[in-house]
């Protein structure tokens, strides 16, 4: 992780991790240190650096060691005057430190285990600007008796009070703005946050930049980040409280730009609107459905969509108490060749890592079931940031040493192979850690020991050096390749979401996640504990630190299950099991000309890549009212249309022109649509009726009066017909000819009846025609089983009346529009509404593909949306009122449009 590397050995080799956890570095000074007798040892010239809790001297000398002195430890810190020399020139006082341990770091400028020399020793420094040294002494005074208090929390208040004093004597310098013309928003104080570190200065916002400025002026005197190159920024819940703010630069880096912590959330959301406001042309806000409406539809890998999801969960790799999580995904680390088609090369993704064992968890499960309230499953967390060094070790030594007072870990403890560590994972008591991004990754330099790191011997002798390789890997870099070919395999792709239900989603908590034997100690889960509420503050930071220390689980981002991956291997089956809240999965049955349907298949899908290119043929206006329906012949010369004006138009496209018209009421026809037998359109009125109009004989064939209230909609699939009505049913016939003539009269025989609270406005079927979705004006969907004509969701998604509803090509999602303006997609399997767009203007009517929407607004202009980015991508003049029916052909190259404006417009796409 390219945060967490330690940067290439230069003359600047002081880092924040030479500091003790929540330590601040507040100042330097060039210096030099006194020591011995010889002319040569006499002075080492350096920076002296004045620390919330230690002094550090870091000579100029590279060969020379940094030395850290506890102020915990000092005895007495005097300033001290020199008599004059003979020559009567003044001397330069002097910094002289009596104390009882010196921390010799990075000798021979070599990360190593910090050496400690304990014993009564005098320390003497000398200023290179005199004036300094007695302001100095009093401040490592007043430092010195912060740290010598007797409680923790009082240390902190008095270290706290003293950072807080020097923040209001100082501000942002407004000599460091890039431009004069600059105009400044807000400044205020904050801390820049790096892993283990928080570095404290001020922040400014201008209308062009993001600028900060360390108090100490490390690691430079500013860093800026200009605004219009920000593509996401996030809020985050830092020491479990709302003060963090993370700045993206790039939209799929899993490093931030920036990551900032702030002494109060409204300085912190003032900030976060302020440059989301400013940014709404750069950036788009995404969601945890929108990310996984990508990821379904195969426009995430499961890489990216595990990043994202991580994100927007408050994992970040500023934070190692909240790291990034990824899965193990393989379990064979013992063969020589890994098969990626044996389903037992992967883990069982329904299972936390701790439950993968069974022997194991049911020794787990009797101690669950003998403790108190409140019980957990398991002692240790899955991350933490011991679990993430542990990987990281290699690569990240000095933050090691940082959160291990100056150690490394045992030997036998340390990531020594991968094989092992899995076992471990399997069998040990304690040990349930999942992995990191770097596993999945294209940087392995955290598996190779190419810093020569002295990390000790084991207990068989070996020298710990790189990571120990399952056999099936040739080399690190081989080793995450097949990781990463493990992640988006076909088998981990059909059941990645069950582990998002464990680590993300609705197995997290509660009963769900007992009976997944998910709990985990009730401090790693946010709002387990109110820190706040603690008075005393010793309790209080102790409690905090076991929380950042022992591990903390994600912000919890689905309460539903969550779908499954749609992978070419799949389809929704066209039998769905009446036991069942979903639609089986089956495998996918070849067709009988399949190169006809794959040539399909890419047409629509060039076509849906070039809908912008919509052109304008001719548009006619021949109702007296608004247009409410449209359907064409099967050869496409006659195109029929509805109207509020109560009549059935038929068009020929060929001469251009209206050909016959028929009134059945004097009430207006609210759609129509040709039957399976090419001759009969289907016309369904306000008057409660729908009538059936026979083509070759121009005229009424039968009317079936079905309802108690206006029928709003019809389907039709095979020989069934499904009618939509005010009354709040949707009524399902079969129609059956009285005989073989065309001029026979038919009959409808009614097969089930489907309750709902309010009127159904608009209803659709699935291409297979197994599953009905229906929109109500209460702004309810209910999708139906259409073999058993049982409710699988019920959705309120909108707040006002539902225009119009239709299943994605492939009947996974279902797309809705309502008065609210809103567009929700729902996932068939969950009912999950995973994806909610809010447009300027009322949507009526709309075709869809799964990833694009043409819409008719009810300003008349077409929309082209993009429903991964939630963008508009094209407008298209078009009527000059709503927009309210639309009709398009299968290889989606047609399309038809009617509005309030009375016209048909022809559309053609250009190819």
């Amino acid at each position: 992780m390219a945060s967490l590397k330690t940067p290439a050995r230069t003359k600047e080799r002081f880092s924040l991790l030479l500091l003790d956890l929540e330590e601040y570095y507040f100042e330097h000074f060039t210096a030099y240190h006194l020591s011995g007798s010889s002319k040569k040892d006499r002075k080492k010239r350096g920076s002296f650096k004045v620390c919330s809790r230690s002094i550090i001297f870091e000579a100029e000398d590279l060969s020379e060691p940094i030395l850290k002195i506890p102020l915990r430890d000092c005895k007495e810190i005097d300033f001290v005057e020199k008599e004059n020399n003979p020559f009567n020139e003044p001397c330069p006082p002097i910094i002289s430190i009596s104390c009882t341990q010196v921390i010799y770091i990075k000798e021979g400028n070599i990360i190593a285990p910090y050496r400690n020399e304990r014993g009564a020793k005098k320390m003497t420094f000398e200023l290179e600007v005199w004036s300094k040294t007695e302001d100095v002494v009093q401040t490592l005074l007043q430092l010195h008796r912060a740290s010598c208090l007797e409680k923790l929390g009082d240390q902190t208040a008095m270290i706290e009070a003293n950072l807080q004093s020097r923040l209001a004597r100082s501000s942002f310098d407004k000599n460091c703005l890039q431009n004069v013309a600059e105009k400044p928003h807000m400044e205020c104080e904050v801390e820049m946050v790096t892993p283990l570190v928080s570095n404290p200065g001020h922040i400014c916002v201008t209308d062009e930049n993001l600028y900060f400025q360390p108090l100490n002026g490390y690691p430079k005197h500013v860093i800026q980040i200009k605004l219009h190159r920000i593509r996401r920024i996030y809020k985050r819940r830092h020491c479990l409280r709302p003060l963090g703010l993370e700045v993206f630069c790039s939209e799929n880096d899993l490093c931030s730009d920036i990551y900032l912590r702030f002494y109060n959330t409204a300085d912190r959301d003032e900030i976060y609107y302020y440059i989301a406001t400013f940014l709404e042309n750069h950036m788009t806000e995404h969601t945890a459905e929108s990310y996984m409406l990508q990821w379904q539809r195969g426009h995430l890998s499961n890489y990216e969509y595990l990043l994202h999801l991580n994100n927007l969960a408050d994992r970040s790799c500023n934070d190692l108490s909240q790291y990034p999580i990824f899965p193990w995904v393989i379990a064979d680390y013992t063969n020589k060749y890994l098969d990626m088609t044996d389903p037992a090369t992967f883990r069982d993704l329904s299972k936390p890592v701790g439950a993968l064992n069974k022997e194991r968890l049911d020794r787990l499960l009797a101690r669950y079931r003998g403790m108190p309230e409140p019980r957990f499953m398991y002692g240790s967390h899955y991350s933490s940031p011991g679990y993430v060094l542990f990987y990281l070790v290699r690569v990240a030594p000095e933050h090691m040493l940082c959160i291990q007072n100056g150690r490394f870990d045992h030997a036998d403890r340390m990531f020594n192979s991968v094989a092992e560590t899995w076992k471990n994972c399997l069998e040990g008591a304690t040990d349930f850690k999942e992995l990191i991004p770097e596993f999945y990754g294209n940087d392995s330099s955290f598996l190779e020991n190419k810093l020569n790191l002295d990390l000790g011997r084991r207990q068989n002798g070996s020298l710990v050096g790189d990571v120990v390789l399952p056999p099936w890997a040739s080399e690190p870099s081989d080793f995450l390749q097949k990781n990463r070919t493990a992640l988006e395999s076909q088998h981990v792709s059909e059941n990645l979401h069950e582990w998002i239900d464990l680590v993300f989603g609705f197995k997290q908590k509660g009963s769900e996640a007992v009976a997944a034997h998910n709990v985990f100690h009730p401090l790693t889960y946010e709002g387990g504990m109110d820190c706040d509420s603690i008075k005393d503050p010793d309790e209080r930071i102790a409690m905090l630190t076991q929380i950042l220390e022992f591990g903390q689980t994600p912000k919890q981002l689905f309460s539903s299950p969550h779908p499954q991956r749609i992978t070419p291997r799949f389809q929704i089956s066209r039998s769905l099991s009446t036991n069942s809240s979903i639609g089986e999965l089956s495998p996918a049955s070849p067709c009988e000309d399949s190169s006809f349907e794959d040539l399909t298949e890419e047409s629509r899908k060039l076509a849906w890549a070039n809908m912008g290119d919509l052109t304008r043929l001719g548009s006619h206006k021949i109702h007296k009212e608004a247009v409410t329906g449209i359907t064409v012949s099967r050869d496409g010369a006659a195109v029929f249309s509805t109207s509020q004006d109560s009549t059935l138009k038929m068009f020929s496209k060929e001469l251009k022109e209206f050909q016959r018209s028929m009134s059945f009421s004097n009430m207006a026809l609210s759609s129509c649509l040709m039957l399976s037998d090419g001759k009969t359109v289907a016309c369904s009125s306000w008057d409660n009726n729908v009538y059936f109009y026979s083509v070759p004989y121009g005229r009424r064939q039968d009317t079936l009066m079905g309802h108690d209230d206006a029928v709003t909609e019809l389907c039709w699939f095979e020989d069934r017909l499904y009618t939509a009505s005010w009354d709040s049913t949707v009524k399902v016939w079969q129609r059956v000819s009285d005989g073989s003539s065309t001029n026979k009269r038919s009959q409808c025989e009614l097969l089930a009846e489907l309750e709902h609270d309010t009127g159904v406005n608009t209803i659709a079927l699935n291409p297979a025609g197994t599953l009905l979705v229906c929109g109500c004006k209460d702004g309810t969907v209910t999708i139906w089983d259409t073999s058993s004509y049982d409710t699988l969701h019920q959705v309120h998604c909108h707040t006002g009346t539902i225009h119009c509803t239709a299943f994605s090509p492939d009947s996974r999602h279902v797309l809705t529009t309502g008065a609210d303006l809103c567009m929700k997609v729902i996932d068939v399997q969950t009912g999950m509404v995973i994806s909610s767009v809010k447009a300027e203007e009322e949507q009526r009517c709309f075709c869809w593909d799964g990833n694009s929407v043409l819409c008719g607004g009810r300003s008349g202009d077409l929309l082209l949306w993009d429903l991964l980015s939630n963008t508009v991508t094209k407008r298209i003049t078009a009527h000059t009122g709503a927009v309210t029916a639309m009709w398009m052909n299968d290889l989606c190259s047609t399309v038809i449009t009617g509005g309030e404006d009375r016209q048909m417009i022809f559309w053609k796409l250009q190819s």
